[in-house]
């Protein structure tokens, strides 16, 4: 019996298609003539506005474009074309009879791959249309091999992370967001002794892949480190060490360390650099768990912020990362900001379960985007 072709099997099997955008017929059927005669399947355009419709709907190889045109000038097609999340990963070669080096510029600036002059050659235009189609089925190929070993790297990292359901005596609920396939933030809950529950939160510098790499090291680190044999100041300290000596290029990570002992209501907070976690009481009331600490990864020695104070059963302690408060761009929001509506919306959802509240902040405030600028984790943890 024999199997369907992959979608990347099926590209390499079917002729590649190319649309030619020309208001001149003699020109199309020239053109059309040449790619059918060498295999190719030529798609046909009067206009640039036909011709982004088609390049929209069927999705050609490549895109032949003409300049001159009345109406809309090819340059005002390429534009458009390459604007188009549709279209923009479409190569376009203009073909024209304007053979000045400013209008080549222009062409390859707004986005074409080539520009190839009037009158043309049949063996220049097939060469250069053979090599752009070869060029970008090789970066697709390129793409979908990283995209499939990101994915692996996702899939491994999401592994570590404890879930819920896992540990259900660690009375918490997460929400977490990376920007990328693999993110730079990690989280951890774990029993630190029979009487103690630990909650870990940290955020490394920057949101690419080499911050991933560390994340997937910091379990291990974590965990090697707590225990009846070490204070949580003396855990932060001893995974500075081994950092410090492993990051480089000013790489580092802030990190938030919360022990809880639910039995004799107290709670101790040791913060390296990191946002200050929320307390929300029982009755609504709001205080930031702010100690003033040092990064980790930096520096040989370090100072660290410690907090310790008595809780309430139904008090709630959320652990997050800057992402969830920070916003870029036309919709920017300072830091300050940011804590402030992530203050507000924990007050507002005491009244929920644990698990509703955390995905009503978060969608709250990551509203509608699909994929933030930074990685975010919060984390609700209930006395």
């Amino acid at each position: 019996m024999e199997h369907p072709k992959s979608g990347r099997e099926a590209d390499k099997a079917r002729p590649p298609r190319i649309l030619i955008i020309d208001d001149e017929t003699i020109n199309v059927e020239t053109l059309a003539w040449m790619l059918k005669e060498a295999g190719f399947v030529p798609l046909r355009a009067a206009s640039g506005q036909k011709g982004r419709e088609i390049a929209a709907r069927e999705q050609p190889d490549l895109v032949i474009l003409d300049i001159m045109m009345p109406g809309e000038s090819g340059f005002d097609t390429c534009t458009r074309l390459t604007a188009d999340p549709a279209t923009t990963d479409i190569p376009i070669i203009f073909i024209s009879g304007l053979d000045d080096v400013e209008n080549k510029v222009k062409g390859l600036r707004i986005g074409a791959v080539d520009y190839v002059t009037k009158p043309f050659a049949r063996e220049e235009v097939l060469a250069r249309v053979k090599i752009h189609i070869r060029l970008r089925r090789g970066l697709k190929a390129l793409l979908a091999e990283q995209a499939a070993k990101l994915a692996q790297i996702r899939d491994a990292q999401q592994s570590i992370l404890v879930a819920p359901g896992d540990l259900p005596e660690g009375r918490f609920a997460v929400r977490y967001v990376p920007a990328l396939e693999a993110g730079g933030d990690f989280y951890d809950v774990f029993p630190w002794s029979e009487a103690v529950m630990g909650y870990f939160v940290a955020d490394i510098s920057g949101h690419d892949l080499g911050a991933s790499f560390v994340t997937s090291s910091l379990k291990a680190l974590l965990r090697q480190n707590t225990g009846p044999l070490f204070t949580p100041v003396e855990t932060l300290k001893n995974i500075n060490s081994v950092l410090s000596t492993l990051l480089r290029d000013g790489k580092h990570l802030t990190a938030s360390l919360l022990c809880l002992n639910r039995a004799r209501t107290r709670l101790t907070v040791v913060s390296g650099g990191h946002p200050a976690p929320i307390l929300v009481g029982a009755d609504g009331e709001v205080t930031l768990l702010a100690a003033d600490g040092d990064v980790l990864g930096v520096f040989e020695a370090v100072q660290f912020g410690l907090i310790e104070r008595t809780v309430a059963p139904g008090d709630r302690i959320f652990l997050y990362t800057d992402g969830l408060i920070e916003r870029f761009g036309p919709e920017a929001k300072t830091r300050d900001q940011g804590l402030a509506e992530l203050a507000a919306d924990c007050r507002a959802t005491v009244h929920l379960p644990l698990a509703r509240a955390v995905d009503a902040i978060a969608a709250n405030i990551l509203g509608a985007r699909e994929s933030p600028e930074d990685d975010v984790v919060l984390m609700g943890i209930e006395v």
